[in-house]
């Protein structure tokens, strides 16, 4: 069931240890040479300590969720991607997933919105249908106007903890980055706040799922639409990322 509302790079360590400690040291006396060695010793064993800690700093375990059972409210919350536009109402990715989980998916798309309207609307959806989980994906408008990506990211932030507040868990969209270079060779990828905002929100994160759809040329209805094999393929791959992540029964 399914309703559409109202219009640093990792730190490096040295591949060795510094070898321009002198073998022969005119100026110490023989007894300091020992003293060297355990210094060597010492430095060796150190930095040997610190791989294992700087090697788990560098990889985030993927984060998960509560399962969320057939029949709980899910609201699908974002701009016209979202809403489905470019294809029929049923084809909507948030129908799609409706059909494919059992959940009751309620599709709060309204195209042409910015992160500042969404999060406009987010606490009176909230009330209204207090959804179990939301999905995230906004964003887009702000990154086509070249609005500032500092408040959309603000914005976006605020989205997920007005949704926590309300009990709801998140997972995060990502959106692709609007390029010169996309637009000549038609390859997309995703814009590298979403990650970063996933990572410091704690949430998951469905990644590149609107950059290959919107790829390929099969898969649109126009420059920045799917259209419903679109729709259906990015159901598909948020299937498949709510799996891992956890919220939804394998």
């Amino acid at each position: 069931m399914t309703k559409r509302l109202p219009n640093r790079q990792p730190t490096r360590l040295p591949d060795h240890l510094p070898d321009d400690l002198p073998d022969d040291l005119p100026d110490h006396p023989p007894t300091a040479r020992p003293a060297m060695m355990r210094r060597r010793l010492v430095l060796a064993s150190g930095l040997a300590g610190l791989l294992p800690l700087l090697g788990a700093g560098c990889s985030r375990a993927p984060v998960r969720g509560q399962p969320v059972p057939a029949g709980a409210r899910v609201l699908a919350l974002g701009d016209s991607l979202t809403y489905g536009t470019g294809a029929p109402a049923d084809a909507a990715y948030p129908a799609v997933l409706a059909r494919l989980t059992g959940w009751d998916v309620v599709n709060a798309g309204v195209p042409g919105d910015t992160t500042a309207q969404a999060l406009a609307r987010t606490p009176g959806l909230l009330d209204e249908h207090r959804p179990a989980l939301v999905l995230l994906g906004i964003g887009g408008n702000d990154l086509l106007r070249r609005q500032d990506e500092g408040a959309a990211r603000a914005n976006i932030e605020r989205i997920v903890q007005a949704a926590r507040a309300a009990a709801a868990q998140v997972l995060l969209i990502a959106v692709p980055r609007p390029t010169v270079a996309a637009r000549v060779t038609g390859s997309l990828s995703d814009h590298p706040m979403y990650a970063e905002i996933a990572e410091a929100q704690a949430l998951p994160l469905h990644a590149d799922g609107w950059s290959q759809v919107l790829a390929d040329e099969r898969l649109r209805a126009d420059a920045i639409h799917a259209n419903a094999a679109g729709y259906e393929r990015f159901a598909q791959g948020l299937l498949a990322t709510l799996r891992a992540a956890g919220l939804l029964a394998a």
